[in-house]
């Protein structure tokens, strides 16, 4: 984790930019509220490294980093409006970081389409969902870990009602044609995601 902060310089460095004083401290305090389990630093650090093997796919790959670490920065576990926070934050604070109009729009874009409500709009928008979506198709021991963090986020809905939503929203992953609409995370992800879901389908 104490790498973020010299990630965080590198990001804006390649955009010949200065951050703006202390949103990196008040990101990673975000990404680190008491409320979340798996949507933590653990989800932020292993969305960058994901993206460093997959860097070469991105058209604008300064706009993916930048919606990395913007797209669960507000996490309220009973809200329904998470993202689109998010992506207003991203807003302003990439505004205020001298970011110019049209990638703070591009990024705004690419965490809402974290929303999975409708198809991504461009191959960025898709390699970030995938990118957000690769849990999925993790080795066995971290899909479990995985499952127990979701577990703990939502420890507040009664065990029976969440047992029924949380299979549906995995039934609805596992529905899909393509749960990766990116070639290359597909090729490594697809077959193992879909073996991890109908497993956790099966032990509700």
């Amino acid at each position: 984790m104490d790498l973020l902060p010299a990630r965080w310089l590198t990001t804006w460095a390649a955009l010949n930019l200065t951050p703006p004083t202390g949103l990196c401290e008040q990101l990673l305090r975000a990404w680190d509220e008491p409320q979340r389990h798996y949507h933590t630093q653990q989800h932020l650090n292993e969305c960058l490294a994901l993206f460093d093997t997959l860097r070469a796919h991105a058209e604008q790959p300064a706009d993916i980093e930048l919606a990395l670490w913007f797209h669960d920065a507000i996490y309220d576990v009973q809200g329904h409006d998470n993202e689109a926070r998010s992506a207003h934050w991203a807003i302003d604070a990439l505004k205020a970081g001298g970011v110019d109009a049209a990638r703070c729009q591009r990024v705004h874009d690419l965490i809402m389409a974290t929303c999975n409500t409708a198809l991504p709009a461009s191959p960025d928008q898709a390699l970030l969902v995938d990118i957000d979506l690769a849990i999925l198709g993790a080795p066995a021991a971290r899909f479990a870990e995985y499952t127990r963090q979701i577990g703990a986020e939502y420890a507040w809905v009664p065990p029976q009602v969440y047992a029924v939503k949380r299979r549906a929203v995995l039934q609805g992953f596992l529905a899909r044609e393509h749960i990766y609409s990116t070639p290359v995370v597909a090729q490594r992800l697809e077959q193992r995601a879909r073996d991890n879901l109908a497993k956790a389908i099966s032990s509700f």
